[in-house]
């Protein structure tokens, strides 16, 4: 499973690494160190942190801006059925959500924790893997 940085985390949700910290420190969000003493946070506990985060539990410096449509974010649930596919991503406090075929996301190895982009043009929404 992959895991973020304090860094990493803060992009994600849209707020800055000193906000980050501070919800780690409070224990908002579990983190572990690496090797090398950085803190990181799982994955699975970012997604889930982002859509808590999204249902309310934000602060006041948080940033609601998107850069020409395109949304970075963690994936935060995947539904697969025979043929279509439903994805969640949740970029800062926006959710996005895209239909795609089963094929798509097993070619772009897309999990709950990994970091993608969703890209909106007019009523669709395109997965970009980071």
């Amino acid at each position: 499973m992959q895991s973020y940085t304090i860094g990493q985390a803060a992009r994600l949700l849209g707020v800055s690494p000193d906000t980050a910290r501070r919800w780690a420190d409070a224990g908002r969000v579990t983190t572990h160190r690496d090797e090398s003493g950085r803190r990181l946070i799982d994955g699975r506990d970012l997604a889930a942190f982002s859509v808590e985060l999204a249902k309310g539990g934000g602060e006041e410096d948080a940033s609601h801006t998107s850069v020409r449509n395109a949304f970075p974010g963690i994936v935060t649930a995947i539904k697969l059925g025979d043929v279509a596919a439903q994805v969640e991503i949740q970029a800062g406090p926006h959710r996005l959500v895209s239909l795609l075929t089963r094929e798509a996301v097993e070619e772009l190895g897309l999990e709950v924790g990994m970091e993608a982009t969703a890209r909106v043009k007019s009523t669709n929404v395109h997965i970009d893997r980071v």
